[in-house]
């Protein structure tokens, strides 16, 4: 990959005022590809994410994660002062990522409408549990929310487990990412008509999107979807197994050549001349069977060895992972992971980089963990004109941070 001295968002200015995972999941996106994003926090508490665990000599490392290399201006929201310090921000950006209960920033005279009233080509992307629209809109909604009324958690885990969400930030992950795609997209349109517009993402819909198949499998079969462990009920055999040294990898014969080299590589070529195991379709029914076959098999000799033979045959395969498998894999060490750097605290600390890459920009530097406030006077003072003065003022009255030092 080439290097370039900047990324595709150059020159975009970002606010986000977005607290949490999925609101700073979009800027994270947006400052990967060289947007420079501005994060709003309360100038005491911060942005609720600094108290996650774990920690590292008291920095969230969750939030080291999400917010490495923004510049973070400490604002009351909830003063009068502090809102019309963001509504002048707001005329100086290009995007507004927030993260608010529907109506609340209208309350506060931060909406869309009146954002945009003299800046036309704003972008602005909400994040909300259930969209700006709806009868359910105004209800709180989480990640957690999100994954249950989605549908996610009912088909998530084995048949004799209960519903099951995932130990991440999943839901919030993809709506994160699902707006600055809208972001992006609003953008362009922007370099087309000089119009911006309002992009409105509900923390379920993303992932409501990935598992749709299961809505088209109950509105025209009448079947509901029910957990079936790591199967996913279209394709045989597929699934993850347990080596004979007590590791794991997963094996995906999701079409008819892989499933032909897999039983050759297993040393049973004549199976796929059965006529139980011969298509796809008869080795769901017999799925059983087919899994027995290949556990066995698995089990039968250590991982890397099975991995060998698997790789040899081009079955599509690879070793359950953990965290220090991947940190020491040649692969996402060149590829994937970054450092963070700039902070004393975080050396050595490696964490995935963009995802995605595009040629000619080999992305940016995480470099510093911002303080809560660190940039106030920085940005205020640029990007406002505001005064030293100004700023001591609106400090002591508690509307801003005070300037570090």
């Amino acid at each position: 990959m080439t290097a370039s001295s900047a990324g595709p968002l150059a020159g975009i200015k970002v606010l986000e005022l977005g607290t949490m995972y999925a609101a700073p999941t979009a800027g994270r996106m947006l400052r990967d590809f060289g947007a420079d994003v501005v994060k709003v926090e309360d100038p005491t508490t911060g942005d609720y994410a600094r108290q996650w665990v774990p920690q590292k000599e008291g920095l969230s490392l969750g939030f080291c994660r999400l917010n490495t290399g923004k510049r973070s201006v400490g604002i009351d929201l909830r003063s009068a002062e502090g809102r019309d310090l963001v509504l002048r921000l707001a005329a100086g950006v290009d995007v507004v990522v927030e993260s608010f209960r529907p109506g609340r920033l209208e309350e506060w005279g931060l909406g869309y409408e009146e954002l945009s009233k003299d800046h036309p080509g704003l972008v602005m992307a909400r994040v909300s549990g259930f969209g700006q629209t709806g009868p359910k809109r105004l209800l709180p909604g989480f990640g957690t929310v999100a994954e249950t009324v989605s549908g996610f958690a009912h088909v998530n885990g084995w048949p004799d487990s209960p519903p099951t969400s995932p130990p991440f930030g999943f839901a919030d992950s993809i709506a994160g990412l699902s707006a600055a795609m809208g972001v992006a997209m609003s953008l362009y349109k922007r370099e087309r008509t000089g119009q911006g517009e309002c992009v409105d993402v509900a923390l379920y819909e993303p992932l409501m999107f990935i598992i749709g198949d299961m809505f088209l499998k109950y509105t025209s079969l009448g079947e509901i979807q029910q957990r079936i462990g790591n199967s996913t009920g279209a394709a045989s055999p597929r699934g993850i197994y347990e080596a004979g040294d007590g590791s794991f990898l997963s094996i995906a014969a999701s079409n008819q050549g892989i499933a032909k080299r897999l039983f050759a590589a297993m040393g049973r070529p004549e199976v796929i001349e059965d006529p139980r195991y011969a298509t796809n379709a008869a080795r769901l029914q017999n799925n059983d069977e087919v899994q027995a076959m290949v556990k066995d098999w698995v089990r039968s000799m250590p991982r890397a060895e099975v991995l060998a033979i698997l790789e040899k045959f081009e079955v599509v395969a690879a070793p359950v992972n953990d965290a220090s498998d991947v940190v020491a894999d040649p692969h996402f060490q060149e590829r994937t992971l970054v450092e963070i750097t700039g902070n004393d605290v975080m050396k050595g600390v490696l964490m995935p980089g963009p995802v995605l890459h595009i040629n000619g920009y080999e992305g940016p530097s995480y470099d510093g963990v911002p303080a809560i406030g660190e940039h106030t006077a920085e940005v205020l003072s640029s990007g406002l004109g505001l005064s030293a003065e100004e700023l001591l003022t609106l400090a002591e009255a508690g509307v801003v941070s005070r300037s570090p030092g």
